[in-house]
């Protein structure tokens, strides 16, 4: 018999031991022949080479995922102990956020996603911002449904102010959640690439995922959510402060928004601009900006948003 020591370094012990060390319970379990002993950062292990060679090699993917995704979650767990070939440097440089319906692999595609991965990782609120087509909404998705795969949060919710860009709700056939679907579209779409449709439709049934305009979020208090509010350049003051202020226990907030492209009344100030200068420098918030060299449309978009950015500045000036 032979001894191994292993100190938990740059890690957060916490986070490794788990919930009443049901992560460490959970790591214990899979090696049944070692004697393992856990002691602040200093786990010892006993047994023969074989075993605490195969202990060593799966602490060390453990640690190594832990340091790219700053978590170690049960799901996280099962995943590295099921899958024997897992390569902690394949797994990081690919950026996998989930993998969707299809085949479809959800990763972050620029540095700029990246960071905004990084962020929501990091910091319970984060602003995400940018023109179309830069990949923020759909991001910010494919981390909310993750989170809620791992039994990270409880519920996602996603919700949009209902400000008319340059059409008419109230000429749409229907009632109020007839003609705020088609409004609501790009989430579902999103939605839809990464949950199978009938479990989607379970979760909608059932409030695990909810997808409503920003005045229903009144009056609430959103514990153990992924919330995310998209189109933010579209608020007011008051419902910006009001969105901002539902934040509960165990919950992250993902603000996105373009505040070049604004459709409220001219004499309206934007919530998201004004949030932008008031909670600058509040340090637990992530402001990630997003930009052209982002876009993942088809090429012509990045162009088209170049122009547009052109013309505005020679507008201005």
């Amino acid at each position: 018999m032979k001894k191994l020591n292993i100190e938990l370094t740059e890690v957060n012990i916490q986070d490794f031991y788990g919930i009443n060390n049901k992560n460490l319970e959970y790591i214990v379990n899979q090696f049944p022949k070692l004697k393992i002993v856990a002691r602040g950062r200093n786990i010892t292990a006993v047994g023969t080479d074989e075993d605490l060679n195969k202990f060593e090699i799966k602490i060390n993917s453990i640690l190594d995922h832990m340091h790219h995704f700053n978590r170690l979650t049960e799901s996280d767990l099962e995943y590295l102990f099921e899958n024997d070939r897992f390569s902690p440097k394949k797994n990081i440089s690919d950026d996998v956020i989930i993998h969707g319906l299809n085949g479809v692999i959800v990763k972050a595609l620029t540095p700029n996603q990246r960071n905004l991965v990084d962020a929501v990782n990091n910091k319970d609120m984060v602003f995400a911002l940018g023109p179309a087509g830069t990949g923020k909404t759909y991001t910010s998705v494919a981390l909310a449904v993750k989170a809620l795969k791992n039994k990270e949060v409880k519920r996602i919710i996603l919700t949009r102010p209902a400000v008319e860009a340059g059409e008419s709700l109230g000429f749409l056939p229907g009632d109020f959640k007839d003609k705020l679907d088609p409004y609501m579209q790009p989430l579902y779409d999103a939605l839809r690439d990464m949950i199978h449709y009938e479990k989607l439709a379970n979760y909608i049934e059932k409030g695990v995922i909810e997808i409503a305009p920003l005045a229903f979020m009144r009056g609430r208090t959103l514990d153990n959510a992924f919330v995310i509010l998209d189109e933010a350049q579209n608020t007011t003051h008051s419902q910006m402060k009001m969105f901002l202020t539902r934040m509960g226990k165990y919950a992250k907030f993902i603000i996105t928004g373009d505040p070049g492209q604004i459709d409220l009344p001219p004499k309206q100030k934007s919530g998201l601009k004004e949030a932008m200068r008031i909670l600058k420098d509040v340090k637990d918030i992530a402001f990630i900006k997003l930009d052209g060299k982002d876009v993942v449309r088809h090429k012509l978009v990045r162009q088209i948003i170049s122009a547009y950015s052109e013309s505005e500045k020679e507008t201005n000036n």
